[in-house]
């Protein structure tokens, strides 16, 4: 059987498919995320946002350009759609930002068309690159090249506001105590607010630390799961009644 798709109960758990109804569901394209944090764009149209019943007709939706992602239009039904990707429906102008959800661990907040030009990163990992430039390597696949001065002001697990028509930074935040985080993985999932404590290990990814939430609630992840958001409010829209501000 070609690759072209994946059985049903392989699929990740916390797509919104039945294993009941059919043996088959669309595979991701290799892309900027990995298979078990992306969603197909197909079965985004069909299934999350609805606007189609049947895969024929998101195929056709998408084959026919009409669903921005990050900016660009994009006709392959399988390609990967994951964390703070910008999906954009041309013919109704709408627009949604995928974040994390505490039971859908994965899902679309509907946002405004002037925030959909940017997008909040994580910077995954910093390298020195040819002519003593620092690259940062972002979550979403995307590599930044920075002369030396202005790249090592960044920390790695730190966030980057990008314009995403330019690829250029507007604005950085750094994982410390007292800024925003988002739980992105893990039981926790979706949950965010204040880093009230970090607790570093040998192993920096593998440090743990607690959010306050806005409820009182204190939760525990390791540094791996936590997406910096902000410092005194989310930089981007992450909750379905939270509002982001216009970057200046």
């Amino acid at each position: 059987m070609p690759r072209r798709h994946l059985r049903r109960y392989q699929a990740p758990e916390w797509w919104p498919v039945s294993t009941k109804e059919a043996t088959w569901v669309v595979r991701p394209s290799p892309g900027p995320h990995p298979l078990s944090k992306s969603l197909p764009l197909a079965i985004l149209v069909r299934d999350v946002l609805r606007y189609t019943k049947t895969l024929r007709e998101a195929r056709y939706v998408v084959g026919n350009g009409l669903i921005k992602v990050d900016g660009e239009i994009r006709r392959d039904y399988k390609y990967p759609v994951g964390l703070m990707d910008i999906i954009e429906i041309i013919p109704t102008n709408e627009v949604y930002r995928m974040v994390p959800h505490p039971t859908k661990f994965l899902w679309p907040v509907p946002i405004s068309q002037e925030e959909a030009k940017y997008k909040l990163c994580r910077i995954e990992n910093k390298t020195m690159v040819k002519g003593g430039q620092i690259q940062l390597n972002l979550h979403d696949g995307r590599n930044l090249q920075l002369p030396y001065e202005e790249g090592s002001k960044y920390e790695t697990l730190g966030s980057v506001l990008i314009d995403i028509s330019e690829n250029k930074i507007l604005d950085y935040v750094k994982l410390e105590l007292g800024s925003l985080g988002l739980i992105v993985d893990g039981k926790n999932v979706g949950y965010y607010g204040k880093i009230t404590e970090i607790i570093q290990t040998y192993r920096k990814r593998g440090s743990t630390a607690k959010i306050m939430t806005g409820d009182g609630k204190e939760v525990r992840t390791i540094i791996d799961y936590l997406f910096v958001v902000g410092k005194e409010k989310p930089l981007v829209t992450i909750a379905q009644l939270q509002e982001a501000p216009t970057p200046q």
